[in-house]
This record gives C-alpha cells, sequence and structure tokens, in this order.
C-alpha cells in the first residue's frame, strides 16, 4: 500500500518505518528541511532501541521516503496517518493544543485525489476526527475520505517491539470501507492474530486517554502505598508482589519511585480532565493521580534533604540517570527537572550522569556537572542519588564508589538496590530506598 505519514517526530517516525517493515510504500513529510535532509542520511533525532537498524534498512530498499513537499505524499496515497504533536496547550487549561493537527488536515485537502483514508495518530481529545473531517470537507469539497482513529500505545525504549508485536490494535471508524483499508495495513499484525478492537472514532479517541490515565492512577497508587510502607515499617517490594500476583491487578506498573514523567502521561491524564469538565463529568480518580504524582517529587527531595541531616547546603550530590526512564533520551516532565531545581535552590552542587539524556539535559537543567561516566560524578561527592534505573547503574562497583566519595549517603529513588540494601549498607553506605 501506499501511505503518507505526516510528521516524522517519535510517533510518526516510528510508524513509518515500521509500516515499511511490514512491505508498504511510505513517504513521510515534515516543514523542516534540515531534520529530512538527516533522516534521508539514516541520521536519527531521537534515541529510540532499533529504530536507526529500520530506517537505514529501509531507506535503502526504498520503500521508506522522507520529502518536506506535501505533494510528493498525499496524492495517490490510501492512507495518510497524521503523527504530529498535541502538547498541552498553553492557556493553561490542560487541553491539548491541536494546532498541528488542524494545520496538517488544511495541507492534506488540497492534495487528496480519490478515496484516501485521513488516520489520525496522534493523541488527540475525544471529537478530533470529526473537525478535521470538518476541515478537510471545508477546504475541498469535492474529495473522497474518510477519518479515523488509530492511537499509538507506544513505550519509548521499546517502540519497536510494541509496534510489531503489539497487544492491541485499536482502529476507530465510521465507514466500512475506512475499516477494510486499516486493516490491510495492519494486515501482517492480523495474519498473527494480533487482538483488535473495531469501533467509533470517539470511542478510539479515548480509548487512548483511558489506557495513560488508568497507568498513572496505578503509578500514583503503589506511590502512596510506599509512603504508607515507610509509616507503619512495611516492605513496599513485598507488597507490590504480592498484591500484583492477583490476575485482576497484575504486577506491572506496580514500582514505586519518584512519580511518573514524560511526553504521554502527564499531558494525557491532564487532557483527560479538560475533556471530562468540558463535558460536565469528573474523573476525581484521575485529579487525585494528579495531585499525588505532583506531591511524590516534593517527597523525594524531602527524602535526598532528610538523608543529608537536613539541608543540602553546602553538599555534593551525584544524580545517576536524568530521563524520565530508560532507554531514552527525552528529558520531557523527568522527575528530575523538578527535584534538581529545588536541591541547586537550596546550595546544593549536582554532579550527574546519563547514558543517553545529557544533551538534551544541558539545555533544561543548566548550572549542574555533566560527568562521563557514573564514577566521575559520584567523585567527591557528599551523596549518590540514583534517579533512573538504567541498566548499567544495577551493577556499579559499590567498593570503588564508596572510595571516590566524600560521603556516604545513599539515596535509591528506584529501588535498584533494595534486594542488595544489605550489602550496600556492609561497604559502608547509609542507605534509602522508596517504600521501606
Amino acid at each position: 500500500m501506499k501511505i503518507a505519514i505526516i510528521g516524522t517526530g517519535y510517533v510518526g517516525l516510528v510508524t513509518g518505518a515500521c509500516l515499511a517493515e511490514f512491505g508498504h510504500s511510505i513517504v513521510c513529510v515534515d516543514k523542516i528541511t534540515e531534520k529530512i535532509e538527516a533522516l534521508e542520511r539514516g541520521d536519527i533525532p531521537i534515541y529510540e532501541p532499533g529504530l536507526k537498524e529500520i530506517v537505514e534498512k529501509n531507506l535503502k530498499e526504498g520503500r521508506l521516503k522522507f520529502t518536506v513537499e506535501m505533494s510528493k505524499a498525499v496524492p495517490n496515497s490510501e492512507a495518510v496517518f497524521i503523527a504530529v504533536g498535541t502538547p498541552t496547550s498553553r492557556r493553561g487549561d490542560g487541553h491539548a493544543d491541536l494546532e498541528f493537527v488542524y494545520c496538517a488536515a488544511r495541507e492534506i485537502a488540497k492534495y487528496l485525489s480519490g478515496y484516501t483514508v485521513i488516520v489520525n495518530k496522534s493523541t488527540v481529545p475525544v471529537r478530533t476526527a470529526r473537525q478535521v473531517d470538518y476541515i478537510i470537507r471545508k477546504e475541498n469539497p469535492d474529495a473522497r475520505f474518510d477519518v479515523a482513529s488509530n492511537p499509538e500505545f507506544l513505550r519509548e525504549g521499546a517502540a519497536i517491539e510494541d509496534f510489531m508485536r503489539p497487544n492491541r490494535v485499536v482502529i476507530g471508524v465510521s465507514s466500512e470501507r475506512a475499516r477494510e483499508i486499516l486493516e490491510e495495513v495492519y494486515k501482517p499484525l492480523f495474519i498473527n492474530e494480533t487482538p483488535k478492537v473495531v469501533t467509533t472514532p470517539e470511542t478510539a479517541e479515548l480509548i487512548k486517554y483511558a489506557s495513560n490515565a488508568f497507568l498513572a492512577v496505578k503509578i500514583s497508587f503503589i506511590n502512596e502505598m510506599a509512603n504508607l510502607c515507610e509509616a507503619v515499617g512495611a516492605d513496599i517490594q513485598a507488597l507490590a508482589k504480592g498484591i500484583g500476583m492477583d490476575g485482576r491487578i497484575g504486577s506491572k506498573f506496580l514500582h514505586p519511585g519518584p512519580g511518573y514523567g514524560g511526553s504521554c502521561f502527564p499531558k494525557d491524564v491532564a487532557a483527560l480532565i479538560a475533556t471530562a469538565n468540558e463535558f460536565g463529568c469528573s474523573v476525581r480518580i484521575a485529579e487525585a493521580a494528579v495531585e499525588v504524582n505532583c506531591a511524590q517529587k516534593a517527597r523525594m527531595i524531602k527524602k535526598i534533604r532528610d538523608s543529608l541531616g537536613g539541608s543540602e547546603s553546602g553538599k555534593i550530590i551525584a544524580v545517576l540517570g536524568l530521563t524520565f526512564k530508560p532507554e531514552t533520551d527525552d528529558m520531557r516532565e523527568a522527575p528530575s527537572l523538578t527535584i534538581i531545581p529545588s536541591l541547586l535552590e537550596k546550595g546544593a552542587m549536582i554532579k550527574s550522569h546519563d547514558p543517553k539524556g545529557m544533551d538534551e539535559a544541558r539545555k533544561r537543567l543548566p548550572g549542574i556537572c555533566y560527568a562521563g561516566s557514573a564514577y566521575e560524578a559520584c567523585e567527591g561527592a557528599d551523596a549518590l542519588v540514583i534517579m533512573t534505573e538504567w541498566n548499567q547503574y544495577r551493577s556499579l562497583d559499590l567498593e570503588k564508589i564508596k572510595k571516590m566519595m566524600r560521603g556516604n549517603v545513599f539515596v535509591d529513588l528506584r529501588n535498584v538496590y533494595f534486594s542488595q540494601r544489605e550489602k550496600v549498607s556492609l561497604q559502608g553506605f547509609h542507605y534509602t530506598c522508596v517504600g521501606f
């Protein structure tokens, strides 16, 4: 099939590369010339394991192309995917900013020829498909098309696996013809009996927000349980294991820490709350999750401060991990962006390391020292804080680090060394974790 992808950000690039891997002929469009030129050379603007290899392979085999010209992508395409950004509106009301989606719709309308399915791949609020339909019909009354919703469920750091072997595909359509085309797009998955949900565009749009909100609630819940465990002397790891064994609950997203972040959960939960309010409904559990998440970051700051005797002034703190999760260079809404500035404000000196996130971190966290390795970050430090659970931080030479550090404080905000806490203590560290 001939498919156009509008937008070469995280979702657009992964979608285009993986659909090309399925055997489709893909043209990805972006307005930024320098970005397109880089992609044509095989230079990937984001870190995502496996993405560079798939892009290079399909560029070489001719199934994947990049352009700045909509006229080279949309005409004759059977499906056009809109995969542009939908950040939180600058108005501060929680709603998603749909400017890029609507702009893409107006541009697409100019070049439609023959029946085409316009697919909202971007995360958008309920009834966005209707608005896209209205815009295109206004711009091109003679166009023959349907607008569908096909939300993505890609985890940063595991996006290729999630696209190629998803746990479900959600298709929101208003016509049989649109359904048939989207099922053809994902035919390789359906041959392998990947579960699918075929529903209305409105329901598909809401499924995405509801999924992320539920996971955010789950994270906030386990963080509250961790705080309770600390208060009563219980073990959060055993608690999480005990409730996770219940099939109705499941073990995923029951890992205590400094709170959720990233490009999806914060803005999607906010957008769900804003949408509910717009329609006169309340989603109080989602609202509570947001409040708990904010409080959890503040609690982590206090945990670090208390471990240093009540004040971080004049102390050198080694922070390992800056991104919101491992296997990504994404710094958006990362807990480090809240925690580190608060420590700096109170007079701490921060020495940090992250395997992939330091280039982006330098733009967002000025005034801190960026080390070439975890060990370099620990040199002369009074405290070591694990902020993100990268694999390379799971087997640190603790004896070496203890000799390099000035102090002995070890604050593990991801419980990476929880099962080895006695070993950590035997090395001379004062070990502090979450929920114990």
